[in-house]
């Protein structure tokens, strides 16, 4: 053991770690590393969200869409988080999702005039079989940018394209003018998703670039380059689709500026 009189730096050393400690906590910064996160959504109540009461509900702290045999949808239904609209952002949370269920969280999206709580912009899908979980899909606009495993540059809009005529770029519900530069195995990304149980998603978007995680695994990368088409700000809402009775519930929404 040393003594503090015999080695006056060692004393420093600790008076200077107490002071600095101190000083961290005081500001709020700790070792977790989550301090900047901000939960968008209370538990409690849809303060600050706006979304149709006959499909939304929030329920043991979770946010629950479902749709029932006796509220088919006609048309895809968002829940809408009104107090921000975030440009470079993470955004984290969790969701379940029954097997029938197909929902998505969009992000940079602009609401649809003229019809009721409708996105227009990009979206993390996720649904309970797992066939689209992740891709990055463009609602009401481009359609898929990226599927799961993909990564892709989406590049400048050929000029033969009329911009009030997207769909005259569509083919099998996928935007044709783009580079995939790289490509994982769907089933080994597929395998890591939890069927009927809690799963993490991971937004980080930021400048042209948005990616998906899922269980802390990138599932999906745009570079969108395209200056006509894209968003660089926007709305966030999550989804219930059309299609059969579903339920999807969303937890620990939380956001961090970049």
């Amino acid at each position: 053991m040393y003594s503090s009189e015999k080695n006056p730096n060692l004393l420093f050393f600790l008076m200077a770690l107490v002071v600095c400690s101190c000083a961290a906590k005081k500001q709020g910064g700790t070792n977790f590393g989550n301090e900047e996160y901000v939960s968008i959504f209370n538990g409690k109540d849809l303060k600050g969200w706006r979304g149709d009461p006959t499909y939304w509900r929030v329920e043991n702290g979770m946010l629950i869409g479902e749709v029932t045999p006796e509220t088919i949808l006609k048309r895809n239904s968002f829940i809408i988080y009104e107090n921000q609209q975030p440009e470079n952002f993470e955004l984290k949370l969790e969701y379940r999702i029954t097997e029938s269920g197909n929902s998505g969280i969009n992000y940079r999206s602009e609401i649809v005039n003229g019809e009721p709580f409708a996105l227009r912009g990009y979206q993390c899908d996720v649904d309970g079989k797992n066939r689209y979980t992740g891709q990055n899909y463009e609602e009401r606009k481009r359609t898929t940018l990226a599927y799961n495993g993909e990564i892709v540059i989406i590049p400048k809009m050929p000029d033969s394209i009329p911009t009030d005529n997207l769909r005259k770029n569509v083919k099998k519900n996928c935007w044709q003018t783009r580079t995939i530069t790289e490509t994982k195995e769907k089933s080994q990304l597929i395998s890591r998703v939890e069927s009927n149980d809690w799963n993490s998603i991971h937004l980080i978007i930021k400048g042209s670039k948005m990616q998906h995680y899922v269980n802390g695994e990138l599932f999906s990368e745009v570079n969108d380059l395209d200056t006509v088409n894209r968003s660089l700000r926007g709305f966030i809402g999550v989804q219930v689709h059309v299609g059969p009775p579903m339920k999807v519930e969303y937890r620990n929404i939380k956001l961090k500026h970049l």
